[in-house]
Order: structure tokens, then sequence, then C-alpha cells
């Protein structure tokens, strides 16, 4: 069997309901790149098939997975080591086409492993996707409610938040470790899609276009819809939710370039919060 050179592979990672599945399918609609298809595991994700780092549901799923010190892993990581890297590509490469130039790889704790999964390849290439961490919050509210029903698994809103600003506060301080590192906030990929998708086929060095038709700004309106709702009379449902995240996490929001009011929005921040994009 021949090794896979490292520079072929595109890790993709973001926090879940952030846009990662949408944008990877994209990504494999170029006819230079193969994402996994075809697994029989939830959303074609890597992590449900490699046997050597625990999945994100290991440490409490969405929501709750960034804030355990264990999830984060690095280049110091004691599972750093060349049979480790051999055996997840093992995994995975019978649902790649090989013949493609670049091989993606998604799964969402990928946000808080690019430093160890560049130690296991280096040369490859790491892509994040960032969304508004309340559209990503009420998403996952919404998606809970018609994938578990353990009691366990739900949280509220400003919790949600909180976990969204410990898993980018622990990226944020990871990119400066990564050689081959991008940022795509989920506002442009859909409101400016065809501009987004140049940066990324630049970063990747692809010589065609990426189709952008299968994106669509309209995914987000039911969450917009939503958040305005909770805006009203402080007893209508949400309401107090609501209040909190503005209280606790408006300036912090700023920081990532998203205002707290507007889920539609993405402006390039600056300070010490900001992700590099």
């Amino acid at each position: 069997m021949t090794t896979i050179d490292p520079s072929r592979l595109v890790f993709v990672g973001g926090l879940h309901r952030s846009g990662t599945t949408p944008f990877s399918r994209v990504l494999d609609g170029h006819p230079d790149i193969c994402g996994l298809t075809g697994t029989g595991v939830k959303e074609d994700e890597g992590q449900h098939l490699q046997p050597v780092y625990p999945k994100a549901k290991v440490y409490g799923g969405s929501g709750r997975f960034a804030y355990a010190p264990q999830a984060h892993l690095t280049e110091e990581s004691p599972l750093v080591s060349a049979a480790n890297a051999e055996a997840m590509l093992a995994a995975w490469r019978p649902y790649w086409r090989e013949d493609a130039r670049l091989l993606v790889e998604k799964s969402p704790p990928n946000i808080v492993m690019g430093r160890f999964l560049q130690a296991l390849y280096p040369g490859s290439a790491f892509v994040v996707v960032v969304r508004h961490p309340v559209a990503v919050a009420l998403s996952n509210k919404k998606w809970r409610r018609f994938t578990s029903s353990d009691p366990r698994k739900f949280q509220s809103l400003s919790g949600m938040v909180d976990h969204w600003m410990r898993a980018h506060e622990t990226l944020a301080a990871d990119l400066p470790h990564l050689d081959r590192v991008l940022v795509v906030h989920y506002e442009r990929l859909v409101s400016a899609p065809q501009e987004e998708l140049a940066r990324v086929a630049d970063f990747l060095g692809l010589s065609t276009p990426i189709d952008h038709s299968a994106l669509s700004a309209s995914r987000g309106d039911p969450y917009a819809a939503r958040w305005a709702e909770y805006a009203g009379p402080a007893l209508r449902p949400g309401a107090v939710q609501r209040r909190l995240i503005t209280r606790r996490f408006g300036d912090r929001m700023r920081a990532y370039g998203y205002d707290v009011d507007d889920l539609s929005a993405f402006t390039p921040p600056s300070g010490p919060a900001s992700l590099r994009s």
C-alpha cells in the first residue's frame, strides 16, 4: 500500500452546526478533491472511523467537548506517533478516491486538534469554519431536540454560547502554531460564496474554481427570526436567555467580529481574541 503524501490532506473543523458539512460537500464537488463518502457513519465524519483518539461524544458531544482538556490535542500528545498516523489513514483511505489530488477529512473536534493533526501529518492543510455563536447555539438546540432523548444532552443557549467561546479561545491560541491554516466565516460563505470560495481555492492551490451554487444565505433565516422573538417582553420564552447572553458575551462576540443583535453579519475584528482569516 502506497503512503499518502501528507500535503494532500485537508482537515476541516468547526463546532457542530457551524456549516462544516455543507462546506465539505462543496469541496467534494471539485474534481481535484475527494472527501470521505459512503462511510455509514454520521455526516461521514472521520472521527467516527479512526481508532486513535476519543470521539467528541466521549467529552459530552456538541456544546460540551471543548471544555475537556483532554479534547485539546497538540504536538505534545502521547498519541502522536507514526503508527497512529498510519492507523488513522488506514481507517479513512477506503472511503477516499485516491486519484484525487486533495483528500478531505471533516470532523467538528478538529477545531481543537489542529496542532495534533499537523504533528501527525506535516504539510497538511487545516480549514476551520466559524459561525455566529448565537446561530450555532440555536441550531444545536433545534438539532438536539430531534436527535436525542437524553436529558443530559440538553443545555441552555447561554451555556452553548459559553462553549463556543471556550472552543474559539482554544483555536485562537493554536493558530500561531499552525503552518497551513485558513479561517472561513460561514456568514461570508453564504453571502459572498464566489469570493469566499475563491479564497479557499487559492489557499488549496486549485487551478479551477470551486462551484458555489449549492450555498444559500437563507439557511440561517429561521434562527434570526427566533432570536428576534427573544427580544420581546421579558416574560416571553427565550427573553431571559437573550438578556443573559447579551450581558455576558456581547463584548466578547464583538472581539470575534460578531454583533449580538445581527446573526447574519461578520465584521473582521482586531485585537487579541480575533481569529486570523
